[in-house]
């Protein structure tokens, strides 16, 4: 598994005031290949998350993903990590499901043979083939968030973070959506709201108020957080 590590961080958004901080003293190891992240809204979970790869920058301290500087080496970092929306027309970004998917590669100066074959494996992974030339943004809400999927592993990352990626979700495809989430191969953090997804999970951390205030197995940490909300 990789390593991603968040030394001393804090952060707060520009113009809050110096009380106003969203993060605070942040000191994590993650190493384990499931781990689930639960907080209250606005306690700073998906700012934690999001700084793997650096949509969110720390104002103090420092995140490393496999001892590549996020800040720094950004792009390396994001070969590394793929990261899920909670919606995923904040990702779809081509005009047909099967370009969706292959945009990432067009990227990775992958021959057209090579980006061909990964794309229709894709598709086929994620039950998308009959729909490789339909328009992305007419799909349903559980088809976007099974493309935001596909789009990022078909890249292959070594990790795959996803922020709730269950909530606009019908229980239906909800299940679904959980179901693919446990088969990956990669390193996987998930911020939710959905407690039974974690329940075999191998660390739960708890975020309030912009502090970890439990790190353990699912059944204690999940515990601390169910007392908070009584």
């Amino acid at each position: 598994m990789s390593s991603i590590t968040f030394d001393r961080v804090s952060h707060r958004f520009e113009g809050a005031a110096a009380s106003g901080y969203t993060l605070r003293d942040i000191r994590l190891t993650l190493t384990e290949s499931r781990i689930g992240i639960v907080g209250a809204n606005g306690s700073g979970k998906s700012t934690l998350v999001r700084m793997i790869n650096g949509l969110v920058t720390p104002t103090e301290g420092s995140v490393t993903v496999d001892g590549l500087s996020v800040k720094k080496q950004a792009r390396e970092v994001r070969r590394r990590v793929g990261f899920i929306f909670t919606n995923p027309d904040n990702q779809i970004v081509m005009p047909t499901v099967e370009e969706d998917v292959a945009f990432t590669l067009r990227r990775r100066g992958l021959s057209a043979a090579e980006i061909a074959e990964r794309t229709a494996r894709t598709l086929d992974r994620f039950g998308l083939t009959a729909l490789a030339d339909r328009p992305a943004h007419r799909l349903s809400g559980g088809q976007k968030q099974l493309l935001a999927l596909a789009a990022v592993l078909v890249a292959e990352p070594a990790i795959v973070v996803a922020d709730e990626p269950t909530t606009l979700l019908d229980a239906r495809n909800t299940r679904r959506i959980q179901e693919l989430l446990r088969t990956l191969s990669q390193q996987l953090i998930v911020v939710t709201h959905q407690l039974d997804l974690l329940d075999d999970f191998d660390r739960v951390i708890v975020v309030e108020n912009g502090e970890v205030v439990a790190d353990d197995r699912p059944a204690i940490a999940l515990g601390a957080y169910r007392a908070l909300l009584s």
